[in-house]
C-alpha cells in the first residue's frame, strides 16, 4: 500500500514530509527521555525494521497501489514511538532499492503506516493491563487488524482528497473500492499474527514484551518480569 510518485500534488508530499519530520522529531524526543542509554533500543529498532522492510517488499499489486504484510500492531507494541522510525527507514529502503513507493512520497507513505502504528503503541500500553488473560487473543486480533483498517483508510483518504478533478469519479471510487477489499484478508490475517505474538511473549519471554512499553515512558506502570 504504497502511494507512487506523481499520484497525487507536490503540495500533497511537501505536506506528507512535514507531517513525518514532526513525528520523527517527537519519536526521538520520546526516546531520549525515556532511557538514559539511546543505543540500547538500537538492536530491537534494527530488527523489528528488517522485519518490516522484507515484511513489506513482498507485495501484490493492485492498482493504483499494492498490497503487502505491514506488522504495524507488532512494531507499535514492541517498539512504542520508535515505530515510527522503523517505519520511515524500512520505506525508504524499499524505495531506493526496489522502486516501491517513491521517494517523493515518502512522508505521506510513512504517515499512513507510522500512525497507524504508534496508536498501536498507545491502545496497548493503555488496555493490556486491564484486559483478562483470557481476552488478550482477541484484543492481540482487533489491534492487529485495526491498525491495517485504520492504514487503509488513510491511504484512501489521501488519495481521494490529493487527486485531480479530472480523473473521473466513479473510477476513482471503484479503485479504492478494490484496494479496500483487498486489504480485508491481510486485515484478518495481520490480526492472528499480532494476537499469536502477544500471547506466545506473554507466556515464555513477558519481559520482552514490555521492554517496548518502558522505553517510550520514564516510568511504567507495568511489571517488566512478570506481566500476570
Amino acid at each position: 500500500m504504497h502511494i507512487p510518485d506523481g499520484l497525487v500534488s507536490p503540495l500533497w508530499c511537501g505536506l506528507g514530509y512535514a507531517g513525518t519530520g514532526g513525528l520523527l522529531w517527537w519519536s526521538c524526543r520520546r526516546l531520549q527521555r525515556a532511557t538514559g542509554d539511546t543505543l540500547a533500543i538500537v538492536p530491537r529498532l534494527a530488527l523489528l525494521t528488517a522485519a518490516f522492510f522484507t515484511a513489506s517488499a513482498v507485495y501484490i499489486p493492485v492498482p493504483p497501489a499494492s498490497v503487502h504484510l505491514m506488522f504495524l500492531g507488532s512494531l507499535g507494541i514492541l517498539l512504542g514511538e520508535g515505530a515510527m522510525i522503523a517505519v520511515v527507514v524500512g520505506l525508504l529502503l524499499q524505495a531506493v532499492m526496489f522502486g516501491h513507493g517513491g521517494l517523493t512520497t515518502l512522508g505521506l507513505n510513512a504517515l499512513i503506516m507510522g500512525i497507524p502504528a504508534l496508536l498501536a503503541a498507545a491502545v496497548f500500553r493503555g488496555l493490556w493491563h486491564r484486559c483478562p488473560p483470557r481476552g488478550r487473543s482477541l484484543f492481540g486480533w482487533v489491534l492487529g487488524a485495526g491498525v491495517v483498517l485504520l492504514a487503509v483508510l488513510l491511504f484512501s483518504a489521501i488519495v481521494i482528497l490529493s487527486l485531480p478533478a479530472t480523473i473521473g469519479e466513479q473510477r476513482e471510487w471503484l479503485a479504492l473500492t478494490a484496494i479496500v477489499i483487498a486489504h480485508l484478508p491481510l486485515a484478518m490475517l495481520e490480526g492472528v499474527v499480532t494476537a499469536s505474538l502477544l500471547v506466545f511473549l506473554a507466556k515464555v519471554k513477558p519481559e520482552f514484551l514490555f521492554q517496548g512499553v518502558s522505553l517510550s515512558r520514564e516510568e511504567s506502570p507495568y511489571p517488566t518480569a512478570d506481566p500476570h
